[in-house]
């Protein structure tokens, strides 16, 4: 059945898409030495750090989107601080000169014969492949959704297509019950969404209506942040502000015509809650790549199985990943993104000398957890939980530094650091103060 599987065809899925694909012919075949999966954060990153090592001409990158977001930005979109359209660029823009841009879905990887196969019948061989896919949002598991989007007061941060709504959502507020959740699933960017929730607590004291309004936060998590640090500022502002916070319960139904959420309580099987909101932010149930999924390259869950200190393919020594699509025992995040880039430059580097890689990736990710309009908690830490903070003064203190860091200082680093791979490696921040920041 192997055999089989490797001498399968690569057949378009469809013509539908076809005007945003290369204008290459359905099942034609192409090579290349370094090929890149995903044009996200870290796909062009490392396109750029590839372009570098091994030469444009050596590299492609398949990626069907013609707009990349910063993401990150989103929180704050989702709170009327900043607009959709800061969010974006057309992604030609951001690939790197001379890198093949191949507009094509990723429809199967087979690392057994080093090819790749797009939805549009192109089959693409490689040497080395970088496997940069990001993970997927699952909000049909939830009842009632997204059909649920189409009627006011519901929103959600982590799509371009209902950031806006909640924002609306949040402006419309009238009084009653403003409620946020975290779903039963891994995430992206853990900390957004309670960050919303901070925001939309100093929107309704800003209007007048807080008096008004109860503010609940419904997690499975146990706890309400993953390092107790952080976790001990976060329980004093809640305590400070009034927020109700809910852990191990779960939204599973969303009853948008009635303006109610539904929540199962993952300590009490069988047990649940429905609650009336007047504004409902949910954060999707998300999971790995459907394409990672259901290849060899997919850890028993469906992440992409690495190495977690080179970032190597635990099976395939060719195969590298970075990012939300990987079983990396981190959050996933931007800044884990950005010191994952130059431990996985490093590792390959090495590997193509044909030594071994002596660089090792700890884990480091950092989430600046914005906790009004002008502060920001920046945490920081590595796959244990220890903080590893860069600046020299306790980062779990609300600053509004940390805040002009987030909203002004770190997009532009992203657009001219780290896409162009001159910016990344353990402790990020740090180039900031390199940079003269104080």
């Amino acid at each position: 059945m192997a055999a089989l599987r490797h001498l399968k065809q690569c057949h378009p899925r469809g013509i539908a898409i076809s005007q945003f694909h290369t204008s290459s012919p359905a099942s034609a075949k192409q090579h290349y030495k370094m090929l890149v999966l995903g044009g996200g954060t870290g796909g062009i990153a490392m396109s750029s750090r590839m372009k570098r090592l091994v030469g444009a001409e050596n590299v492609a990158l398949v990626e069907p989107s013609e707009i990349h977001y910063y993401q990150p930005i989103w929180t704050l979109v989702g709170a009327g601080a900043k607009t959709v359209a800061s969010s974006s660029r057309p992604t030609a823009s951001l690939m790197p000169s001379g890198v093949k841009w191949v507009k094509s879905k990723v429809q199967e990887i087979n690392p057994e014969t080093n090819t790749v196969c797009t939805d549009d019948g192109t089959e693409i061989s490689y040497e080395y492949l970088i496997v940069a896919l990001g993970l997927e949002l699952h909000y049909e598991k939830i009842k009632g959704l997204p059909e649920g989007f189409e009627h006011p007061k519901i929103g959600s941060n982590y799509s371009v297509q209902t950031v806006e709504k909640t924002w609306k959502a949040l402006q419309d507020f009238k009084e009653g019950n403003a409620v946020f959740t975290f779903p039963n699933t891994p995430v992206k960017c853990a900390g957004a969404p309670q960050k919303i929730m901070y925001l939309s607590d100093a929107y309704l004291r800003k209007t007048g209506k807080r008096a008004k309004a109860n503010v609940i936060y419904n997690t499975s998590l146990p706890v309400i942040f993953g390092v107790k640090k952080y976790a001990d500022s976060l329980w004093e502002i809640v305590k400070k502000r009034d927020l109700q916070i809910n852990l191990r319960h779960n939204l599973i139904e969303v009853r948008a015509d009635k303006q109610e959420a539904v929540f199962e309580n993952l300590d009490k099987p069988g047990e649940t809650k429905v609650i009336e909101y007047e504004m409902l932010h949910v954060t999707p149930p998300m999971g790995p790549s459907s394409v990672i999924k259901g290849s060899p390259l997919a850890d028993e869950i469906g992440w992409l199985d690495l190495n977690k200190e080179t970032l190597q393919h635990t099976k395939y020594p060719n195969v590298f990943g970075i990012g939300d699509c990987t079983n990396l025992p981190t959050s996933k995040t931007g800044a884990a993104v950005a010191a994952q880039s130059a431990v996985l430059s490093r590792t390959i580097s090495k590997i193509l000398k044909k030594e071994k890689p002596d660089k090792k990736y700890d884990g480091y990710t950092s989430c600046p957890l914005v906790t009004s309009y002008n502060t920001v908690i920046l945490a920081e830490f590595d796959y244990n939980g220890q903080p590893l903070e860069t600046f020299p003064f306790n980062q779990a203190k609300e600053r509004r530094l940390m805040y002009h860091m987030k909203t002004d200082v770190m997009p532009h680093l992203y657009w001219h650091g780290l896409l162009r791979g001159l910016w990344g490696g353990p402790g990020p921040y740090r180039k900031i103060m390199h940079l003269g920041m104080k």
